[in-house]
């Protein structure tokens, strides 16, 4: 067959060459050894934990190599787009901290690249489709979509490999006549790859993360272009990954079953194999067994559960290191301070078989990463994350920014500081006492007579001053605890609790309660300042009323 006729029979509007494209897109100047990656996700509008894994392991390995990190948005498949999920796709890495060098943007495209859309590049596919023909690597195929049902029946009825090989690939070597009659009859058709391997033959691959893989060749002949001319994702992530000088493929390890056709295609096409760097899938425990995380089962896949819930970026980020790279928690415990760019990140370090994700692990992360930030941060984030998700709570704790922060101050800073909060989530019920709106009011414990509470209530209105100092103040509740017959020996009380009706416990306890309507709390002298003389005496005397 004459394949340069076949190739401008199919493609008679292409005058591009890959000479052409390859002067457009030139080698980059980059730094040697620098490594070029990308994201390179679907707009399905669900953007997950694994992308965060993936574009955190890209980012690294780009941006501490000198390189460069592209967003391309591989849309081919129009069937699984969802409206809007750019959009929400950019915004929600973004929100985690993957920078983008260039690519795809909310408004369009950012660098020399592009364009950074895969159903914007058709024409690009096109030029080497037409050379894949003109080489006799690939070939028209117009067979239907119950013909390909009916072939994959009888392989299934077989015990056979399914798929367009073999003698199943039944337009492989059709005559140029039936080619030609075939497009006449207006027929639609796919352009499939000509597989030149064997299944008989393996071969040797070294990927980064899972080491030396023993290959077997590919002997399907896949489809290149989809009858409306769109790229299948194999043919356009060759295409693309040349085209775009990217060094390193980081990808989960899902797609290993295609790694031989893609060696295959890259080959093919005249191209340089980038490095792949195959991550493995992120588990949980559920019982006594693992298993992946599931979209369906777990809504902590979902990067936008993350946000909701109020973790801060800083946490997921440092939470994600520790399961890319073991030695990160005691390159952290060495370095406290230091930014987490600072860390030498290494895709060999990546567990091949994947990881568990331990949800109570991230939680402890983010209880440290909290207490390690100082009241302004967390008044800003926790207004920013108020403002999404707790319009009237971020309302209140805007009103008075000053009083606001000097709460979130308590017990921060110093060697040991305070773990109140695992997430933004957690402020409300943890601060919102301080707030007239969210008090509620106390229950005492049963054991004690509201005669009692309300005695000592009495006794701590007659001798409180918020001219007191901390020591002062507490040797008045001292006071109050003696005058009523508790004691203040802990030590004697555990020894004999019946010998007393409470302690000094009991007593600051009572009066917690009727300020914050809590029996916990941060430090109970803190909170008075804050709150100030009369809005302390307000809530103590409103409680003595109701009593």
């Amino acid at each position: 067959m004459d394949t340069h006729a076949l190739a401008e029979l199919l493609f008679p509007d292409v005058t591009d060459t890959p000479e052409m494209l390859e002067e457009k897109f030139p080698l980059r100047n980059v730094p040697e050894g620098a490594v070029i990656t990308r994201m390179a996700p679907s707009p399905t509008g669900f953007v997950h934990l694994g992308n965060l894994v993936q574009g955190l392991t890209s980012e690294r390995m780009a941006h501490q190599s000198g390189g460069v990190l592209f967003l391309r948005v591989e849309d081919t498949d129009a069937k699984r787009e969802v409206p809007g999920a750019v959009k929400v796709l950019i915004e929600t890495l973004k929100h985690y901290g993957i920078q983008f060098d260039e690519g795809a943007t909310i408004d369009g495209d950012n660098g020399l690249y592009g364009p950074y859309r895969q159903r914007s590049r058709a024409g690009i596919y096109h030029v080497y489709a037409k050379q894949l023909v003109s080489q006799g690597m690939a070939y028209p195929c117009f067979c239907t979509e119950e013909e390909l049902s009916a072939m994959r029946e009888k392989q299934e009825s077989a015990k056979e490999t399914t798929g367009y090989y073999g003698k199943y690939a039944i337009w492989r070597d059709r005559p140029m006549t039936d080619i030609q009659e075939a497009l006449a009859d207006g027929k639609s058709w796919v352009l499939r790859f000509r597989s030149t391997g064997s299944i008989t033959n393996q071969f040797k691959f070294n990927d980064l993360v899972k080491g030396e893989l023993t290959i077997t060749e590919n002997d399907v002949d896949h489809v290149l272009l989809k009858s409306d001319g769109i790229p299948t994702y194999h043919f356009a992530h060759a295409v693309d990954d040349h085209l775009m000088r990217t060094t390193h493929v980081v990808r989960g390890d899902e797609w290993l079953p295609t790694l031989p056709f893609h060696i295959q295609l890259f080959k093919a096409l005249g191209f340089k194999l980038p490095k792949y760097v195959h991550i493995g899938p992120l588990m949980k425990m559920d019982g006594t067994s693992k298993r992946k995380l599931s979209k369906r089962k777990d809504p902590e896949l979902a990067l936008t559960f993350y946000k909701a819930e109020g973790f801060p970026v800083s946490a997921v980020y440092e939470y994600i290191m520790t399961l890319l790279n073991s030695n990160y928690e005691d390159w952290r415990r060495a370095n406290p301070t230091a930014p987490a760019t600072d860390f030498k990140f290494s895709p060999k370090k990546l567990n091949p078989a994947g990881n568990l994700f331990d949800y109570a692990k991230l939680t402890d992360v983010s209880k440290n990463e909290i207490a390690r930030m100082d009241a302004q941060q967390v008044y800003t984030e926790l207004v920013a994350w108020a403002e999404e998700f707790d319009p009237e709570f971020a309302a209140e704790i805007t009103s008075d920014p000053a009083y606001t922060t000097a709460i979130l101050a308590i017990g921060r800073g110093g060697k040991k500081p305070r773990k109140d909060l695992a997430v933004w989530k957690d402020a409300k019920d943890y601060m919102g006492f301080f707030y007239d709106k969210y008090l509620t009011a106390p229950v005492f414990d049963e054991k004690f007579s509201h005669d009692t509470v309300k005695l000592v209530l009495e006794k701590f209105l007659e001798k409180f001053s918020i001219a007191d100092d901390s020591a002062v103040w507490f040797d008045k509740v001292k006071e109050i605890t003696a005058e009523i017959g508790f004691t203040t020996d802990m030590k004697a009380y555990k020894a004999d609790p019946d010998a007393f009706p409470g302690t000094v416990a009991d007593v600051s306890t009572f009066i917690r309660q009727a300020v914050t309507g809590k029996t916990n709390s941060p430090d109970l002298y803190t909170v008075m300042q804050i709150l100030g003389y009369d809005r302390t005496v307000a809530r103590i005397k409103a409680v003595i009323q109701a009593l």
